[in-house]
């Protein structure tokens, strides 16, 4: 797999589309650190490590409205393998007017797009999310 970041939002967004309460995919500190950020936004309603290393994976348990519609409009992976694309400190695009986020990877670790506003930091656009 040349893109794990890549193939954890598409298990998502496949997940989503068919309806799935919770989605499986492979354990790594930096899916764990995204989903983080994911789940203090209110995209997701938990996530947690099933089974034992190394084959550990991630059950990330997907969030829905009253109506059964997904919280989740859109993901998108931004940075990728082949074409890294990275913001200065003052370039830290809104996401669909303030409804969704931009994840960062900053010398600070990961971040939202608002918090490293605060900070004053730039960094890699790994994803957004809205």
């Amino acid at each position: 797999m040349t893109d794990p970041i890549a193939d954890m939002l598409t298990r998502m967004r496949n997940a989503q589309q068919r309806k799935h309460e919770a989605v499986y995919m492979p354990a790594s500190k930096l899916k764990v650190e995204i989903l983080r950020l994911f789940k203090a936004e209110g995209f997701i309603h938990h996530y947690k490590m099933v089974g034992e290393l190394p084959a550990q994976e991630i059950k990330v348990y997907l969030k829905y409205d009253e109506r059964g519609v997904p919280v989740i409009s859109g993901l998108t992976r931004v940075s990728k393998p082949g074409c890294r694309v990275y913001v200065g400190k003052d370039a830290r695009p809104d996401i669909r007017g303030g409804m969704g986020i931009s994840v960062l990877s900053t010398s600070r670790g990961l971040m939202t797009h608002r918090r490293a506003r605060r900070a004053q930091v730039g960094g890699e656009v790994l994803c957004q999310i809205w």
